[in-house]
């Protein structure tokens, strides 16, 4: 094991706990209602991402590689809040809670919401353009015969909670 790998490991790692992170403050701030909406707005703006005809020609004209990569990522990113905003107007707030009260129910909701951007960064986003291949966590979530599973694991957890 080099240093070479070790970095891109560390890299990684921050960069799934980053995601973590967002979600667990949004979950702690806005409550599970919120948090519920998110995942629902993330596996809708996921389809609406794979379905879009026009993707090639909204990032055709950004230049190189990267800043296709990039263009692709902020697309995903208007989908996901256009779709969560949808959710916010459709779904009724229920869970009138305090902050820090059921903090597992949000724990478990933050980290569906991680599993589902990490199974799509791997599989659907162009987020391999910034990583480099063959760490652990894209042995992981990259692999596509587990794209199905990570993507039933978050559904599975909003069932039973």
């Amino acid at each position: 094991m080099d240093w070479g790998f070790v970095l891109d490991f560390m890299f990684e790692i921050s960069y799934l706990l980053a995601v973590f992170l967002l979600f667990m403050l949004w979950a702690t701030f806005k409550g599970r209602q919120a948090m519920i909406n998110v995942i629902i707005g993330l596996y809708f703006a996921l389809l609406i991402l794979i379905e879009f005809p026009y993707t090639d020609y909204l990032t055709a004209n950004l230049g190189n590689g990267l800043a296709q990569s990039v263009g692709k990522l902020v697309l995903f990113a208007i989908f996901t809040i256009l779709t969560t905003w949808l959710c916010y107007r459709i779904m009724p707030d229920e869970f009138q809670e305090k902050k820090f009260e059921s903090y597992f129910k949000k724990f478990l909701l933050a980290g569906s919401a991680s599993i589902l951007v990490m199974a799509f960064s791997f599989h659907v986003l162009p987020v391999t353009e910034f990583l480099t291949p063959g760490t652990p966590l894209q042995s992981a979530f990259g692999a596509e015969s587990s794209f199905f599973w990570w993507l039933m694991i978050p559904l599975v957890i909003l069932f039973l909670l």
